[in-house]
């Protein structure tokens, strides 16, 4: 069996990591690259990823072009959280019969975002024999898979509680940015009018993605605006420190209601000097509480469960799925073909 191609949809900071993660994999072959920055096209994508090996791909911003002679397998599309951004992005990979793994956050559920877009994403995905999927650690995995993994071992559930507490300290700067580390009040305040901070995008696809499990139709879902979390006093974590009275970050909370009860709740917390944790709280037959402290790296994560996947979505039947769908992935060692069937690689 041949090594399986893939192609890289965006290389920034996530995506470079996908990259660098891929070449470690056996039985893996990066076939082509596209991203349209201007400091990345016309240059070897080892060059772009700071190794010191060339590695026979050039960076490209003619997306058509690249697909066109690659004669990829998959596709790794890491370039925006939002589907109104990827859609034209999915669907000229789709096209050419490239099945994709997304990092994009709205696309892990994507009929709570856009219902008529990903009915065009699934018919388009079938029609030219791909499968198309969004995953990641959250949404993608700690608030949705692993919760509806949780709940096998329960034979009633009632109500599910997930949280995640981050140390905004140990993350990269352009999320501090987006949780507002170091600004005002009013500056926060401000910038959330603005939507230049966002927050934690995808707790409504989590919880759509669980009711969806579990066959629970919900009343509604509500995510509630992020809320700064203030320093009290100066705070410091790794190498970031935050004055007293300044954001040291935010919180966030969505719920799923479900006759006029709470059923399903997702809290986000991230703030410099936070305990760090993950914790699932399922409240049913029998109760199950799960914590994991310090919480799972997201970037790294984010990145093992989108090259892990990979395996499930080449054996997947064509159409847009969801991680619901699929069978649990699980760490891919070893040579990656012996994860996928022959039949769904495109044979030489």
């Amino acid at each position: 069996m041949r090594k399986i191609r893939v192609l890289l949809y965006g290389i920034g900071a996530v995506g470079a990591m996908i990259a660098k993660c891929l070449l470690e994999k056996e039985g893996v072959e990066i076939v082509g690259a596209i991203d349209i920055a201007e400091d990345k096209t016309g240059r070897d994508l080892g060059d772009v990823l700071g190794l010191e090996r060339k590695l026979g791909v050039q960076v490209s911003a003619d997306a058509d072009a690249v697909l066109s002679k690659a004669e990829a397998d998959i596709a790794v599309l890491a370039t925006s959280s939002y589907l109104k951004d990827t859609f034209p992005q999915i669907a000229s990979v789709v096209k050419h019969g490239v099945s994709i793994v997304s990092t994009c956050e709205e696309l892990a559920y994507p009929y709570i975002s856009n219902q008529k877009m990903a009915e065009q994403l699934d018919a388009l995905a079938k029609k030219h024999g791909a499968t198309i999927l969004g995953t990641g650690i959250n949404p993608g995995f700690l608030m949705d898979t692993l919760v509806l993994t949780l709940t096998a071992a329960c034979t009633s559930v009632k109500k599910i509680e997930a949280t995640r507490v981050l140390d905004a300290a140990n993350r990269r700067l352009p999320f501090q940015r987006k949780v507002g580390v170091g600004l005002t009040l009013d500056e926060f305040r401000r910038q959330i009018k603005e939507k230049r901070i966002s927050g934690h995008v995808g707790l409504e696809q989590s919880i759509a993605m669980v009711a969806a499990g579990l066959a629970w139709k919900l009343d509604k879902i509500t995510a509630e605006p992020p809320e700064p979390v203030i320093a009290e006093k100066n705070v410091a974590g790794g190498s970031r420190k935050v004055e007293a009275g300044k954001v040291a970050g935010l919180k966030q909370r969505a719920r799923g209601t479900m006759n006029g009860k709470d059923v399903i709740v997702l809290d986000f917390e991230a703030f410099v000097g936070a305990e760090e944790h993950d914790a699932v709280m399922i409240d049913g037959v029998p109760i199950v509480a799960e914590k994991i402290q310090p919480c799972v790296h997201g970037d790294v994560a984010t990145v093992a469960v989108v090259v892990n996947s990979i395996p499930r979505v080449l054996c997947a039947a064509a159409g847009l799925v969801t991680m619901k769908d699929l069978p649990v992935p699980h760490a891919a060692l070893g040579d990656m073909r012996g994860h996928v069937t022959a039949q769904r690689l495109r044979q030489t």
